[in-house]
Formats: structure tokens, C-alpha cells, sequence
């Protein structure tokens, strides 16, 4: 019979420290980093293990792949020790990324709906003005985006795999306040306003190019999620080398199209609320996407392609 392994258990926060913590715990010699936050969540009294949080006692850096083996884990090991953190309360990443793409959904039918009425109050105050309806290429903003957003919805749901369970519940209002308020409700008001440059009826050349570029990122950053998705097993936390429309090109070609889908919808709209939008979502996506070409080549050295350019070819 294998012998256990046997590790001494300390508090990462000794100002809040697990009350309840164990002096030590016995693992499976097999046991991954998740089962080991299963055995201590039920040793302290936890009933959700995800509120446990797994530290290198050399490194100090968080033991992110659940599905490693703890024996593996060289600091670990070597002081025979592991750091715990009580996270606090958890939310399933997929529930944050539904609740963040409810805001601009919702604000982008609200708007309308009250339109006769929200553009009659300072500091709007179109008086005659905002009982005109609403014009054609209004209408067409309004479908691109409840498209994009119900897209972003599908994904979250049956697409994407995520390498952690949950995130701190107390996370949430900060993570969604982007979308809601930026995507939902400052492009809402802009747009759908009596007085905004998209108020034509008519469609230029401009908005064709426009569709075509909304067109043309939306497409290509679904068939880069479905690619991203098959790298990793379900239930898995592994990476793979992406290989799809793109990825030549840059570390992220996700975010490439994306902003190449929101160039287009600029285009059309003409507006500084979807510029600061996008220039806004830029910036996160910048450090996400450099986060994500360090990752790979620290994982896979040779093996892996170095981009000079993470996310806009030529520019990040």
C-alpha cells in the first residue's frame, strides 16, 4: 500500500486566518491540487472547496492547475508544506460571464423602450425630438448589438472551457460594471438619442464597409472560440498551441476580430461612446493577451511559435 502524503498545513493571511485549518493533512499519493483543496475545505468545515486557495510555500505563487499532481509541485515537496487562503464566498466563472453580458442585452432593449420619455430629461432634453421614431440605422445598431452579446451568451454557455472553477463572488459587480455600464447603458443612451449621428434612415457606403467588418469578426472570432475550445479536454486545465484563422499573426487572434467586429460597428454608429468602449476593452485585452504569449512559452519553449504581436498586428 502507497504511503500517504503527508503535508503541514499554515494560513497565507494570519490577520484572517481558517479558523478551523488542521495542523497538517494526508493526501492520496495521487491526489491533485484540487483534491487536496477537498480534503482541507472538508477538515476546516467548508462546504465549497473552491474558497480554498493553494500556495507554493518557495514560490508563494497560487497552485492555478487544479489537475496537477500535489507530488509534483517541487516547493511543495521540498518543505513539505502548503500555504492556505480562505478566498471567501465563490462564483462559477460561466454564472460571471452570463451576468456581465446580461448588461448590455438588457440596457439595449430598455433604451428604446423609453426612449419618448428618458431623452425629455436634462441633461438630454430633446423635447419634440425624442418622440420621433426610432430610424433604420438605429433599428440595425440595435441588432448587432443584441447579436454580439447573445453570441458572447451562447459561448459562455456550450463553448468556452474555463481552467478555474470560480472566482470571488465579491468580484462580480467590478468584472460586470465594464459591460453594463460602457456596452450597455453609455452606448444605449448615445446611440438610440434623438440628435446621434446614427439617427439617418438611410444607409451610406460607410455602414456597408462597416457590416462587412462586423461581419467578417464576428465570424472569424466564432470560429477562433470553437478552436480554443477543442485545445482543452472538458474538466481539463491544459493549454495547447492554438493553430486556426489568425493565430500566425498574433497570440490572440480572439481579440483581433473582436475589435475588427467593433471597428465595424463604429463605422456605422459614429459614436464616441462605442470608441470609448472598445479603446477601454483594448487596454484589458492588451494585458490578457500578453499574459497569455508569456504563458505559452514558458509551457512549451521551442515548441511553440514567439509572436512579436499579441493581438493587432503591428501595433500590440
Amino acid at each position: 500500500m502507497a504511503t500517504k502524503l503527508s503535508l503541514k498545513l499554515s494560513n497565507r493571511a494570519p490577520k484572517k486566518p481558517i479558523r478551523r485549518l488542521p495542523e497538517s493533512v494526508e493526501l492520496d499519493p495521487n491526489a491533485t491540487v484540487e483534491e487536496a483543496k477537498a480534503a482541507i475545505a472538508r477538515l476546516s468545515g467548508f462546504t465549497d472547496y473552491n474558497r480554498i486557495g493553494l500556495y507554493d510555500p518557495v514560490s508563494k505563487q497560487t497552485l492555478k492547475n487544479r489537475r496537477a499532481l500535489v507530488r509534483d509541485e517541487a516547493g511543495v515537496i521540498s518543505t513539505g508544506e502548503l500555504v492556505v487562503k480562505d478566498l471567501g464566498p465563490q462564483v462559477a466563472w460561466r454564472t460571471v460571464f452570463v451576468i456581465e453580458y446580461f448588461g448590455p442585452i438588457l440596457f439595449h432593449a430598455f433604451i428604446p423602450l423609453v426612449r419618448p420619455y428618458i431623452y425629455l430629461i436634462p441633461p438630454f432634453d430633446y423635447k419634440d425630438e425624442a418622440t420621433t421614431p426610432i430610424t433604420q440605422v438605429q433599428w440595425l445598431l440595435f441588432g448587432l448589438f443584441q447579436l454580439h452579446f447573445l453570441k458572447r451568451e451562447y459561448e459562455t454557455v456550450f463553448v468556452h472551457k474555463f481552467s478555474a472553477n470560480t472566482m470571488p463572488a465579491r468580484n462580480i459587480v467590478r468584472n460586470s460594471a465594464f459591460y453594463w455600464l460602457m456596452a450597455g447603458l453609455l452606448c444605449a443612451l448615445d446611440i438610440y438619442a434623438p440628435g446621434n449621428m446614427a439617427a439617418r434612415e438611410e444607409l451610406v457606403p460607410l455602414d456597408y464597409v462597416g457590416l462587412a467588418l462586423f461581419a467578417v469578426g464576428e465570424t472569424c472570432n466564432w470560429i477562433v472560440h470553437q478552436h480554443l475550445a477543442s485545445l482543452r479536454k472538458p474538466g481539463g486545465t491544459e493549454k495547447g498551441i492554438p493553430n486556426c484563422i489568425g493565430s500566425g499573426l498574433v497570440t490572440s487572434p480572439n481579440y483581433m476580430f473582436e475589435v475588427l467586429a467593433w471597428v465595424g460597428v463604429i463605422l456605422i454608429s459614429r459614436s464616441w461612446a462605442v470608441v470609448a468602449f472598445i479603446c477601454t476593452g483594448i487596454v484589458y485585452m492588451r494585458s490578457w493577451s500578453r499574459g497569455k504569449e508569456k504563458a505559452l512559452r514558458n509551457e512549451f519553449g521551442d515548441r511553440y511559435k514567439k509572436k512579436r504581436y499579441t493581438m493587432l498586428p503591428g501595433l500590440i
